[in-house]
């Protein structure tokens, strides 16, 4: 049959332990064979394929290992949400949930510990919020100050939940940043807003790009990277 006549080729998902997990292929123009991995949040199958690659061959590649992508989903931490006691990261800080009924329910950070009152069921909603809050005024003053540095004007920011993407800058102008990156270091969520303001000049990953990213962060990119790579999901440890 025809490959464009298959519509499980349209939006491809391989049954890995009882779920339909969705299928994204990518065609890389120096590959020479396929590749399979499973997404770091456990939520999507990747295959990489040679470029002349075909969607119905990445497809059985991806079914014929079920097994092994069973196994590795079984490995992903699943999010806790917060309870009393539990453990928050905020701006590389290490923070205790100090819920009583009697705090009151605005959260309120008081040294190493994060106060807050309230319904307990509505604990989690709350410190989420709360974080939320924080990772936008925090996000608006580096935009701000990378948009003076690279002489760009300030566009808007939301806020993003993406699973996948730390940044995105829209043609429009938009600047988005995953707001878990309040709970990182202040480096690392600051080189994440660089990267975007560098975007507003030059859309692309072009030397000048880099060039720029350069001379618009002040600390240290290579270190900044490391950490998303090998930390960044730890950002989602309870607010998947």
């Amino acid at each position: 049959m025809i490959d464009w006549l298959r519509p499980e080729l349209y939006d491809p998902v391989v049954e890995v332990g009882g779920q339909a997990l969705p299928m994204a292929i990518k065609r890389h123009p120096t590959a020479r064979r396929m590749t399979l991995r499973l997404a770091p949040d456990g939520r999507e199958v990747r295959v990489t394929i040679p470029k002349w690659g075909r969607t119905r061959e990445a497809l059985e590649f991806a079914r014929s290992r079920a097994e092994w992508l069973e196994t590795q989903l079984a490995k992903v931490e699943q999010p806790q949400a917060p309870i009393p006691g539990s453990i928050l990261t905020f701006r590389g800080e290490d923070l205790a949930v100090d819920w009583q009924q009697g705090h009151p329910r605005r959260v309120q950070r008081e040294g190493e510990r994060l106060l807050v009152g309230g319904p307990l069921e509505a604990l989690p909603a709350r410190l989420e919020r709360w974080l939320k809050a924080e990772a936008r005024e925090l996000m608006a003053a580096d935009l701000a100050e990378y948009c003076q540095r690279a002489n760009v004007p300030t566009p808007n920011i939301a806020l993003s939940g993406a699973q996948r993407r730390w940044g995105s800058c829209s043609t429009s102008g938009t600047v988005r940043i995953n707001w878990r990156l309040v709970m990182a270091p202040d480096a690392v969520r600051r080189s994440v807003v660089a990267h975007e303001v560098a975007h507003l000049v030059h859309f692309d990953h072009s030397p000048a790009f880099h060039a720029l990213l350069g001379d618009l962060f002040e600390g240290d990119l290579k270190a900044a990277d490391r950490w998303l790579k090998r930390q960044g999901r730890s950002l989602y440890r309870h607010f998947g």
